[in-house]
This record gives C-alpha cells, structure tokens and sequence, in this order.
C-alpha cells in the first residue's frame, strides 16, 4: 500500500531528526533531576573530601548516562577502587 502526502498534511506530522537541533513545541521537558544522598556516595566512590570544584558538575548530572559514575576498567587501572572487594 502507497500513501501520498500532500504538502498540506506534510507540515502536520513530526518527524524526529529533520530539525535537531530545535525542540518541538509542546515536548515534554525535565526541569530538575534530584539525586538521593546514595546516588552522590556512588558517583564519588574512591574520592575523599574536600572535593575540587571540577566535581560541582555532578549537581546539574542530569539523569543521563556518564561514565564518570559507573565502575571503569580493573587493575593497575582502578584507581577509584571499584573493583575492590568490599
């Protein structure tokens, strides 16, 4: 089966990636993503107090993926203690 669109019915639909970067009006947005206490225990696993100011960016952390929070490589390589037994 074939469907035609005419250009009229065309400037209806949203079609995500023909303008990245512009958000769709309407599109559901997050305006704060909390971390519990145990989120921020995880992220700083290895590292001691008084943090460097370079740590500050774990407060805007939304809830996406980055590596600095997830266990890296093991070994001589550890250098947090991830891979420590506990």
């Amino acid at each position: 089966m074939i469907v035609t669109i005419t250009p009229v019915q065309a400037q209806d639909i949203f079609v995500s990636g023909i303008r990245p970067d512009e958000r769709p009006a309407g599109a559901a947005r997050v305006a704060d993503e909390p971390h519990p206490r145990s989120w921020y225990v995880a992220a700083l696993t290895g590292l001691a107090p008084p943090y460097p100011r370079s740590l500050y960016f774990l407060d805007v952390q939304g809830n996406w993926y980055t590596p600095f929070t997830v266990p890296g490589m093991t070994g001589p390589y550890d250098i947090r203690g991830w891979h420590k037994s506990k």
